[in-house]
């Protein structure tokens, strides 16, 4: 503890460390509950990991900027206490993984030697503030966002109204109309813009969307304000957060996001409950003052070295998808494709060298798991070339279909149920190696999550895939959701991507020839394919991929995931896959979670019947998963229903206020109002809340 105290000069950072080691120490010694020292953790960015006994580690770089000092600190530090690789998150962060426990608090302290952080990374806090990398050079742009998206992650770091809320918050910030941060994917996104007063004065301000999110049921940021001016950004925040913390979930986990809370009380009652924080806040009123920064801002002037411009068709290409214009006459910038967002200490610290000397000591990493070189002289680009191409970094590419966003999936995460990582790494191979003229199309993206929760953004992709499972017989085998039509249009306004089918994961690949090979055949002249989606319809890509859905053809090596050698276990219970527990009653909880979130999205487009279904078989999932690990007989929903009622109602094991077949079976006694399936669906979030309720208490007996 002696060295934390004498090496960090901020007493804030200091306590927080010192605390995390003190906590450890309590909760190794059996004195603090686990559940109690998970939050204290996560707000520290310390993760648990699939692996037992090992955490992830979260390195919070606000707005994905990194200079190359910090940089070069976060090489040490992970080669020090990790494995030398550096992950790229869709959030602009990077994670280091396989970290003991107990040096958790001595690597946040090395860290901090050069101002990085991992405090609220993780956890019920407000998360990284992300913004466009782009931000300060994009000619599009009204103004530079980076001062406002820096002054908000500083204002609510450590602040205590964001410390231990019911769930996580998302802030981003777009540089332009275009929307590169996709504000409408977040709790609060922003969006710069200029008024023009009649003076001709100019002011800036911002367009702002409320309550947005991704996971099993997205939602599209509602517009609050086309113009917010700055000095009511943070007032603004403070309100918005202080009503989520006061009025948000706590004991539901899966209704906690902000999305929820805004659906529950209408847009108008949570804009009134903001409007009646501001009395409590400290600020009415928050000038951000960005002279000092725009005042430092200055391009860099290298002495350019000795180099031979390269003639191969890999340079032409890469010129094309990789060299972005920047509003600095005579300057571009270069962006870097990172396959699958890994890349290693070696190649980190020679590209700190490089932008040290060369470019304008700084990197912005993306929310696309790449890195963006800025402020590179235009004389320049053949030598950046050739230097990546040493460190196995000039893929061309960058932010294209062939640049496949995955999260880490079953690879480390607890929550996986199949490999997104192995599924992106094939399918990259198949665009570049069959259909590179895709490449130059930026409005095509692929995005692959190993589950519901969207780490990898799956549900606004134009082709996305979701890890699952599928069930065929007594047997389980990795699974992979396609979803499709996903785009953002800019200014705000974006489109999830719709639940098509479910395919065996190993037929992957052969679904995205299916879908690219029609687009290419069927789209008309000029129509990107979010418009092809929505001219064809959600059955027609239904029906095409159907042929790949069916399991009558399934083959051994269909129980293989992705990037593995080793088989699920095809038996009902326990199976392993890449030595990886694989627990078939959880995947049956999680598709009755999954029904649950299909039945909220019918009642709010008022598909009634829809609704009604999807809740009743989200009870019976739910009553199937723990009859199976109890190994009673569930061949037949009626089945399921009685031995249901006879195991855990009649026996008082679980009390749902009266009987389970009696509130099932209301589906046979009423027309498919909306009033009853509003009720309806209420029963079954209560039953599948009490199955789950039951189940966590049986597995942490």
């Amino acid at each position: 503890m002696q060295s934390f105290r004498t090496e960090i000069e901020n007493p804030l950072v200091e306590k927080d460390i010192v605390e995390l080691a003190n906590k450890i120490e309590l909760f190794r010694n059996g004195k603090i509950d686990e559940e109690k020292f998970r939050s204290l953790r996560l707000a520290r960015g310390v993760y648990g990991q699939r692996q037992e006994g090992v955490q992830m580690i979260r390195i919070k770089l606000p707005y994905g900027r990194v200079r190359s000092s910090q940089l070069t600190r976060i090489c040490d530090v992970s080669e020090k206490y990790s494995t030398g690789r550096l992950h790229i998150t869709t959030r602009q962060d990077i994670q280091i993984h396989y970290v003991s426990l107990d040096r958790t608090p001595e690597l946040w302290a090395e860290l901090e030697k050069d101002d990085v952080t991992l405090r609220e990374a993780c956890g019920n806090t407000v998360r990284n503030v992300t913004a466009s990398e782009t931000a300060g050079i994009d000619p599009r742009e009204p103004f530079d966002v980076t001062p406002y998206a820096d002054a908000t992650f500083r204002y609510m770091l450590r602040n205590p109204i964001s410390q231990e809320m019911g769930r996580k918050f998302k802030i981003s910030f777009s540089a332009s109309e275009e929307d590169t941060a996709l504000s409408y994917l977040h709790d609060l996104g922003f969006i710069a813009k200029l008024m023009t007063h009649g003076d001709g004065t100019e002011e800036r301000g911002f367009k702002v969307l409320l309550g947005g999110g991704l996971g099993s049921q997205p939602r599209h940021g509602d517009v609050v304000h086309e113009f917010l001016p700055t000095d009511q950004l943070i007032p603004f925040v403070e309100g918005v957060i202080r009503v989520f913390d006061r009025h948000g979930e706590r004991a539901k986990r899966m209704k906690a996001r902000m999305k929820f809370l805004i659906n529950g009380l209408g847009l108008e009652e949570f804009l009134r409950l903001v409007a009646e924080e501001q009395m409590a806040l400290q600020y009415r009123s928050y000038p951000i003052d960005v002279s000092d920064y725009e005042a430092s801002k200055s391009l860099p002037n290298p002495v350019i070295p000795a180099f031979t411009v390269p003639t191969d068709e890999n340079y032409r290409r890469w010129k094309v998808t990789n060299v972005l214009p920047q509003k600095q006459p005579g300057y571009v910038a270069v962006g870097v494709k990172v396959h699958l967002g890994d890349f290693y200490t070696k190649e980190a610290r020679q590209l700190a060298k490089l932008i040290r000397e060369y470019a304008n000591d700084e990197l912005r990493f993306t929310l696309r798991q790449n890195f963006l070189i800025r402020d590179v002289k235009e004389e320049l680009v053949p030598f950046f070339y050739q230097e990546l191409k040493k460190l196995g970094l000039a893929d061309y590419g960058y932010n294209s279909i062939g640049d496949i966003t995955a999260c880490p999936g079953t690879d480390t995460c607890n929550l996986g149920i199949a490999s997104s990582t192995g599924a992106a790494d094939v399918m990259g191979k198949v665009i570049l190696d069959e259909y590179p003229e895709f490449l130059l199309d930026k409005h095509l993206t692929i995005k692959i999550s190993g589950c519901m929760n969207a780490c990898g953004q799956h549900n606004m992709a134009s082709i996305g895939f979701q890890g699952m499972s599928m069930k065929v017989g007594k047997s389980v085998l990795p699974a992979l959701q396609v979803l499709l039509g996903g785009a953002t249009f800019g200014d705000g306004k974006g489109r999830f991507s719709d639940k098509v089918i479910k395919i065996p994961s190993k037929r992957g690949p052969q679904a995205l020839r299916v879908l690219l090979d029609d687009y290419k055949a069927q789209a008309e002249k000029g129509e990107n394919y979010a418009r092809y989606y929505e001219r064809q319809g959600q059955m027609y890509f239904y029906e095409l991929l159907k042929p790949l859905a069916g399991t009558d053809t399934i083959t051994e090596s269909d129980f293989i995931d992705w990037g593995n050698e080793e088989p699920y276990v095809k038996a009902i219970g326990v199976g392993e896959c890449a030595g990886v527990v694989i627990d078939l009653v959880s995947t049956l909880l999680l598709e009755a979670r999954e029904k649950l979130a299909d039945a909220e999205d019918s009642l709010k487009a008022e598909k009634w019947a829809d609704g009604i279904y999807q809740a009743y078989t989200c009870m019976v999932n739910a009553a199937k998963a723990i009859l199976t690990a109890e190994g009673v007989n569930t061949n037949s929903y009626a089945s399921i229903v009685s031995e249901f009622e006879a195991h855990f109602i009649d026996s008082g094991k679980i009390d749902l206020g009266g009987s389970f077949s009696d509130l099932v079976y209301k589906i046979k006694q009423h027309s498919p109002t909306a009033d009853f399936a509003r009720e309806y669906y209420q029963t079954a979030e209560k039953v599948y809340e009490a199955i789950s309720e039951f189940r966590s208490k049986e597995v942490h007996a």
